[in-house]
C-alpha cells in the first residue's frame, strides 16, 4: 500500500531539495506561504518574484509537469470562487472583457487566485520531494501532538485501502452496464459513496479494535 500512495505523491529523485531534511521544508513551506498571504494583493512584483522562486525550486527539485499540472485541480474550487467575486463585490466598477465588474472584486479575485496557485504549487512540491513516513517524522520533530502523528499516519496508510474499495465498486458498476452519464443516474452515485463511508468507518472500527486487543497505547506510551 505504502508504494502505491508513493507513486502517487512522490517523485524519486536525488537533487538538494529531496535531501533536505523534511522538518525544515515544513518549516519553509510555512514561513513562504505565511509571507505569500501577508502579501498586499496589488503588490505584483512581489507575487512575481515569489513565483519566480517557486518555478527555480521545481526545476531544482525536477519535479515534471505531467505531476503538478493535474493535481493542480485541486485549486478548481479558489477558481471558481474567484471567477464569481467581480460580480458579487461592491463598490467602483470598471470594464473587464466586455463586463461591466467591481473594480474591488477584480482585484481581490486576481490576489485570490495568484495566492492560492502559488500555495497548491508549493505544497505539491513538497509532497513530490518528501516521501510520506518523512514528512511524519518531521511533524514528529516539530513536536506535533503525538495523537495528530499517529491520525496522519493511519490516514496515509489507508488512503490506498478506500481508493481500491472505490475502485472495486466501480468495476461492479461498470459490469451491470453503469456509466452515470445522466443527472438520474447520480443517485445511484450517491448510495455508492453512501455504501463506501460506511465500509470505510466499519473498517476503522476493526482495526481499532484489532489495535486495542493487542495492547495500542493511543497516547504513545506517555501518561
Amino acid at each position: 500500500m505504502g508504494s502505491a500512495h508513493r507513486r502517487r505523491t512522490h517523485v524519486p529523485g536525488r537533487t538538494p531539495v529531496h535531501r533536505a531534511p523534511a522538518h525544515l521544508k515544513l518549516l519553509a513551506l510555512l514561513g513562504f506561504m505565511l509571507v505569500v498571504v501577508a502579501t498586499p494583493r496589488t503588490a505584483y512584483p512581489a507575487f512575481a518574484a515569489y513565483a519566480a522562486v517557486l518555478v527555480a525550486l521545481i526545476v531544482v527539485a525536477r519535479v515534471p509537469l505531467g505531476f503538478l499540472l493535474p493535481r493542480m485541480l485541486v485549486e478548481v474550487p479558489f477558481v471558481v470562487f474567484a471567477v464569481l467575486l467581480p460580480f458579487i463585490a461592491t463598490g467602483p466598477t470598471t470594464t473587464f472583457l466586455g463586463l461591466t465588474v467591481s473594480e474591488p472584486g477584480l482585484e481581490a479575485a486576481a490576489a485570490l487566485l495568484i495566492k492560492a496557485t502559488i500555495g497548491v504549487a508549493a505544497s505539491l512540491t513538497l509532497a513530490a520531494t518528501t516521501e510520506p513516513h518523512e514528512l511524519l517524522a518531521g511533524l514528529g520533530r516539530l513536536r506535533l501532538p503525538h495523537e495528530m502523528v499517529q491520525i496522519m499516519a493511519f490516514m496515509i496508510r489507508y488512503v490506498d485501502v478506500v481508493a481500491d474499495e472505490m475502485h472495486r465498486m466501480r468495476i461492479a458498476r461498470e459490469s451491470r452496464g453503469f456509466r452515470g452519464s445522466s443527472i438520474r443516474q447520480w443517485g445511484v452515485l450517491g448510495r455508492t459513496a453512501s455504501a463506501l463511508f460506511i465500509r470505510s468507518y466499519e473498517r476503522g472500527e476493526r482495526v481499532h479494535l484489532a489495535m486495542m486487543s493487542r495492547g495500542h497505547d493511543p497516547s504513545g506510551g506517555r501518561s
